[in-house]
């Protein structure tokens, strides 16, 4: 499917201003949710319309720019339920749930993938998209890898072809690209 709307070229300079505002809507917390952990916090953007508007722009442009043709936007539950629908919306595809285990009727496909403090299933609607079909997967952060593996391995089982995982921040420091490599990542803003 070809992306729906044509977006105007944004400039570099236009692009600077739009991740300075983004970066500058994400908010620190340091020992959160446990000692020594300095966790990124999403609100600030989420609650500044300009701010998550110009997060959904940046995450356009660089889509259009590289993926012309595709058919869906999977975002994992459940940060990734925030700018995936917008961006599909923008782009004219549809949007799919990749979800946390229990949460979808029907006949489903999961996977189980390794959390720091034990075991973890996502899982998707066994029609959600068929073979062959081109996703980009989103969610809000890259850490580890592991739930962003998952969802690879789930589009995988359907037989659909995982295009990019699309992230608003990447913790780099945590190799989490290194998890789910092969497949391409694009993240908004990277932490070192």
């Amino acid at each position: 499917m070809r992306a729906g709307r044509c977006a105007r070229t944004m400039d570099p300079t236009e692009q600077e201003r739009k991740w300075a505002l983004v970066r500058g809507r994400i908010r620190d917390f340091p020992d959160f949710p446990s000692p020594g952990v300095l966790f990124r916090d999403i609100a600030p953007l989420l609650k500044d319309p300009l701010a998550f508007s110009a997060a959904i722009d940046l995450l356009e442009a660089h889509v259009r720019a590289s993926h012309p043709k595709f058919d869906y936007i999977a975002g994992l539950d459940s940060r990734g339920f925030l700018f995936g629908p917008v961006l599909a919306q923008r782009l004219g595809v549809g949007f799919v749930l990749i979800r946390k285990k229990g949460k979808l009727p029907g006949l489903t496909e999961s996977v189980s993938y390794t959390l720091e403090y034990g075991q973890a299933e996502l899982e998707v609607q066994s029609d959600a998209v068929r073979p062959g079909q081109k996703v980009i997967l989103i969610d809000d952060l890259l850490a580890t890898g592991g739930t962003m593996r998952a969802a690879c391995q789930l589009m995988r089982k359907l037989e659909a072809e995982v295009v990019e995982c699309l992230v608003l921040i990447e913790l780099k420091f945590l190799k989490g690209a290194d998890l789910i490599k092969p497949f391409p990542l694009h993240s908004l803003v990277q932490y070192e």
